[in-house]
């Protein structure tokens, strides 16, 4: 659905997108994550025509980008992250104008401004002024404008940013609900929502690609360390050096809670596990183990990985 080759945007002295390739297959969902300043929006736009590259190129269902563009624009539908909406305009009539803008025929406008509504849960809002709704409602708006050309791509620039997490919810709800039908980009840097939504992750660092993948393979293949949970009750003072001696361990750093207990976390090499080593060397020492729990590595410790330093 998707094909991007060496795609590149250079501004004066600096260069915000370098040299970038990848591909989303139709159906599929996929976060395009990145660091505030990574390149992710400029990526987005350049990818739906909005902003021309300096070299490179794309294509959408098999139509250039750039030398095909109405062709490949009538394929996405588009939603910025500052929602562009007019407030003083009723969600219906809004809807109505944008979809008469996009190529809907006349004689199909009532139903595809009907489904949109109907997708987007807006019904009993089809009356109200958009300068009204609420943040959630109004990005709810602007899916549902993405949506009324019936498009067969859906780019997602930041859908959920500024929402309360019961907004979010929603809005992931109908993101999913969406993409039974569609393929689905979305653009964030909120590790959670990608985890929950997505079924493959591109990650972008400084402007370039530093993994595309899924995230189940991301979190096998790019895990540099892992992590130990050990709660003991009034442990030795030596506690701390006994654990780092085991093989395996990376760093011990220790943390005293309420009731005369510590908590001890164990950074391990990467794919060690080693709680029944820590399970016996307790038992060798006679601590009091309270918990002993190892900690599943997670989307954002590869996010972290793959875009900390350099």
């Amino acid at each position: 659905m998707i094909q991007v080759e060496h795609l590149t945007k250079r501004y004066a002295g600096f260069t915000a997108v370098r040299d970038i390739s990848f591909q989303v297959a139709k159906g599929e969902i996929v976060g395009f994550l990145g660091p505030n300043g990574a390149g992710k929006s400029t990526t987005m736009r350049m990818i739906t025509g909005y902003l021309p590259p300096t070299s490179g190129r794309a294509s959408i269902a098999g139509f250039d980008i750039f030398t095909e563009s109405i062709q490949a624009r009538q394929q996405l539908g588009y939603l910025p992250e500052s929602t562009p909406l007019y407030h003083d305009m009723r969600v219906d009539e809004y809807l109505r104008y944008r979809a008469s803008l996009k190529g809907v025929p006349s004689s199909k406008l009532r139903e595809r401004v009907g489904d949109v509504l109907d997708l987007c849960n807006l019904q009993e809002k089809e009356r109200a002024i958009i300068g009204t709704l609420s943040k959630g409602q109004r990005q709810r708006v602007g899916i549902a404008d993405a949506l009324v050309h019936d498009p067969a791509l859906l780019i997602l620039d930041e859908p959920t940013i500024g929402l309360d997490p019961n907004q979010i919810r929603q809005v992931r709800d109908l993101i999913k609900n969406l993409a039974t039908r569609r393929t689905v980009l979305i653009s964030t840097h909120i590790l959670p929502e990608v985890e929950m939504m997505c079924s493959r992750v591109v990650v972008i660092h400084k402007g370039q690609i530093r993994a595309s993948d899924t995230a189940e393979n991301l979190l096998r293949n790019h895990r540099s360390v892992g992590s130990i949970r050990v709660e003991i009750q009034s442990p030795p003072a030596n506690a701390r050096e006994t654990l780092s001696k085991l093989s395996g361990i990376k760093e011990v750093a220790e943390e005293p809670v309420p009731g005369g207990a510590t908590v001890f976390h164990l950074r391990t090499d990467a794919g060690a596990d080693l709680s029944a080593e820590v399970f016996r060397l307790a038992q060798e020492q006679h601590w009091e183990l309270l918990e002993l729990m190892r900690k599943k590595p997670t989307l954002e410790d590869v996010f972290v990985d793959l875009t900390q330093g350099d």
